[in-house]
């Protein structure tokens, strides 16, 4: 039985608990993916896949199911520390190839710096599959713009969730997920 997802969808959350595996529950439930098993799986967008929305995505499965996640998170109890949980996606032009996801989990950044860093790691890791040449010194946009001028990468994006952790002795919880469908 192969199984090759045929629809995607981004999601993030955060939660705020004194157990920090329930901040991580809270975190999945603000993500409306908290009644799923989640099993993580490594950073292939597959050939023929669809992003769709959030919305639309839901109500395709069910509760309990085993649900195949690119899943970053990241949490601290240290009072008025910024976290971030970020996912990166890259997509190649012909839609016969695969693509790139990328989770990004990082203290200090803010959500643009996080998203733009783990939408890079995508882009990136996708250039080198297709023979993309580029400058790996330059700075993101530079390197976004030379990744977009080959034609072979039609579409890069992310989705991040970043705060500040909360006072009190508190975990703060932040995930950023696609979850295959």
């Amino acid at each position: 039985m192969r199984l090759i997802p045929r629809k995607l969808f981004l999601t993030r959350g955060v939660g705020v608990h004194r157990e920090k595996l329930t901040s991580f529950e809270m975190a999945l439930r603000e993500a409306g993916i908290a009644q799923f098993n989640l099993v993580r799986v490594s950073s292939i967008f597959p050939p023929g896949c669809k992003i769709v929305s959030k919305e639309e995505g839901l109500p395709l499965l069910q509760p309990g199911e085993i649900v195949f996640a690119v899943l970053a998170e990241m949490s601290t109890n240290e009072a008025g520390r910024r976290i971030a949980s970020s996912i990166g996606v890259a997509r190649p032009a012909d839609n016969d190839k695969y693509g790139y996801l990328s989770e990004h989990h990082t203290y200090g950044e803010t959500e643009q710096e996080a998203g733009d860093y783990a939408e890079d790691l995508a882009a990136t890791m996708l250039a080198t599959t297709l023979g993309i040449q580029f400058d790996a010194e330059k700075d993101y946009n530079a390197r976004r713009e030379q990744y977009m001028m080959g034609g072979e990468i039609v579409d890069s994006t992310s989705i991040t969730m970043a705060v500040t952790a909360q006072p009190g002795g508190v975990w703060t919880t932040t995930i950023a997920a696609a979850i295959l469908i």
